[in-house]
């Protein structure tokens, strides 16, 4: 008995020994938990806190650039008699207004002509005497244009039709500009150079854009009947006459370029793939053979298209005279418009002109609305041709009678293979190439 009473006692303590330090282990792991819950919720406040102070912080930032953009922007009033007495006092005198800079100016559309033989192109570039740099000093003197357009002429909403390069003329150059409505175009043509003449303003649509509006262009090419004389022969620029048929000739070839074709062997940097060098030519045609006072038996080739690239027509030209001199074949010319590079002259810039910038869309849609003139210019024709034949073709005929510039060119026409260039890699295309698909600005000399 006493031993089965001291078992049984063993045992309960066993038991009751096992049970506690079972629920000591529990109440161990409870106690480790809510440590664990406490120190997250701890840390996560410290986030949310230190978030929120961030935030706080960037807010007060865009809260301060506000106040400086809207201090930027509120007009300041000017105490002018107060500043007017310290200016006084260091010896000047402040300006008085100006009602030129009042002026209520309008959408224009210009008309100009130049001689291009002395100047860096058309369009304004620094430290170059260009004609739009010329341009703009007599706007700005007559205020046509404020000084803030002077320097940054797109405030006036400027555009050319077509940018011309060093050395190349235009008989009808259109530009949009916003201009005064009274304007003197007499004393404007004053202040002008002699080889620069403003002929014409219209008012136009607000929309309307020089460049974007014009759907067509005409340039022509003046030179000497020498340049097509055969390359086997000894050739007088002074006594040579063409004969029908080799002008025939001339016009034949001049043809094979009419219709959509790619001309990416007619310009710089241009991939066959490239979706710009494709243009449609419209016409291209030559004169019949006329003689300069000095006595040269010259031609003007005509051409139209709705827009051309850098060099086009100059390349266009240089090959039709290698084709009717002998210098190559018109076989060199249909593969000039496939995908092959070849190497191609280019024509002296001296007898470029552009000729007209075309608006017949524009002409029909708000030319007949009782509001605005057609840009067809019929009034100062007159003026124009005047002015093309005393300062751009006598120029070109001077240029060539003393110089023989295209004569000199001529020499060098045997240096071109008129087969597949090797020195220069093709130029990338599509977006990888940095090109657009949509065609480039008129950018012909």
């Amino acid at each position: 008995m006493l031993f089965s009473h001291i078992l049984s006692s063993y045992t309960k303590a066993v038991r009751l020994k096992t049970l506690l330090l079972t629920e000591s282990k529990h109440c161990h792991r409870y106690k480790s938990f809510a440590a664990a819950m406490s120190e997250a919720l701890d840390k996560l406040e410290l986030d949310n806190a230190a978030r929120k102070a961030a935030k706080a912080v960037e807010d007060e930032a865009v809260k301060d650039t506000n106040r400086i953009k809207r201090n930027l922007k509120r007009k300041k009033w000017v105490d002018w008699k107060t500043q007017d007495d310290e200016v006084a006092a260091n010896g000047n005198k402040r300006a008085p207004f100006d009602p030129a800079d009042r002026i209520k100016r309008k959408k224009s559309a210009i008309l100009l002509s130049y001689c291009g033989a002395n100047y860096y192109g058309m369009q304004r570039n620094p430290g170059m005497q260009t004609i739009e740099e010329e341009l703009f000093k007599a706007m700005l003197k007559h205020k046509w244009i404020t000084e803030d357009s002077f320097d940054q002429v797109q405030i006036a909403c400027f555009q050319r039709a077509a940018r011309t390069d060093k050395g190349v003329s235009a008989a009808r150059q259109i530009c949009s500009v916003k201009l005064p409505e009274e304007l003197d175009l007499e004393a404007f043509n004053a202040d002008l150079p002699e080889q620069i003449r403003l002929f014409g303003v219209e008012r136009v649509t607000k929309g309307f854009n020089a460049k974007d509006q014009c759907n067509a262009r005409t340039y022509t090419y003046t030179l000497p009947t020498v340049a097509f004389a055969s390359c086997e022969a000894e050739s007088e620029q002074d006594t040579f006459r063409i004969t029908p048929e080799l002008l025939d000739r001339v016009k034949e070839t001049l043809k094979l370029y009419e219709g959509t074709k790619n001309f990416h062997n007619f310009t710089s940097k241009k991939n066959f793939l490239d979706p710009s060098a494709k243009r449609f030519i419209m016409a291209f045609t030559s004169s019949e053979p006329f003689q300069s006072p000095q006595g040269v038996e010259f031609v003007t080739l005509k051409v139209k298209g709705q827009s051309f690239m850098l060099h086009q027509i100059r390349k266009m030209v240089g090959l039709a005279i290698a084709i009717v001199r002998g210098n190559t074949t018109a076989i060199t010319l249909e593969r000039a418009l496939t995908e092959e590079r070849l190497d191609l002259p280019m024509a002296p810039g001296l007898g470029l002109v552009l000729d007209t910038v075309h608006y017949e869309r524009y002409n029909e849609r708000y030319g007949k609305d009782g509001i605005h003139n057609p840009l067809t210019w019929e009034a100062q024709e007159t003026q124009v041709q005047a002015f093309v034949e005393s300062q751009i073709f006598s120029q070109i005929y001077k240029t060539e009678a003393e110089q023989r510039n295209m004569l000199d060119w001529i020499g060098t026409l045997h240096y071109h293979s008129y087969d597949t260039r090797k020195d220069e890699p093709p130029p990338p295309s599509g977006p990888a190439g940095g090109k657009s698909s949509k065609p480039e600005d008129d950018n012909d000399e």
